[in-house]
């Protein structure tokens, strides 16, 4: 068996860790919010709440109506602490920085309560090939319902 390249673990004080996992979540109601102006926003929150958490962010994708994000966790946080603290977390800082949320969603959650996660192993490129993609394919789709309903 080959060993793999020493970048290919992590490290810290305590331990030698490849805890990588493919994170989705949606918001409520499937609704498309997640558009231009929102998108960088989003990125820049969920970028830092990665940073303070020490997770390495692999691959990322915010489509209008789901998030994929491929990252790299320590073993000290559990998957469900990761989408705790990225759902709550964004969704609290989206409504203090961007107008439309101070609005329209006071009164229910901004994510649906449900999330996807998966680990990630031997299939690594395939699942960054599939985030990495996943902006083109909902543009596609998109360009295809326009061509159907005229």
């Amino acid at each position: 068996m080959d060993f793999a390249p020493e970048n290919y673990y992590n490290k810290s004080p305590h331990a030698t860790y490849r805890c990588e996992y493919h994170f989705v979540w949606v918001p409520k109601y499937r609704y498309k919010i997640l558009v231009e102006d929102v998108k960088p926003v989003l990125k820049e929150i969920l970028t830092q709440l990665c940073e303070w958490l020490e997770i390495t962010i692999i691959e990322g994708s915010i489509c209008d109506d789901h998030i994929h994000m491929y990252l790299s966790v320590p073993p000290k946080h559990s998957p469900s602490y990761v989408m705790k603290v990225l759902k709550g977390k964004s969704s609290e800082l989206l409504r203090k920085r961007h107008p439309m949320f101070r609005k329209r969603m006071l009164k229910w959650n901004m994510w649906a309560r449900g999330y996807f996660v998966s680990t990630v192993g031997l299939d690594r490129e395939m699942v960054r090939k599939y985030v990495r993609t996943q902006e083109e394919e909902q543009a596609n789709e998109e360009q295809l319902r326009l061509w159907r309903d005229v």
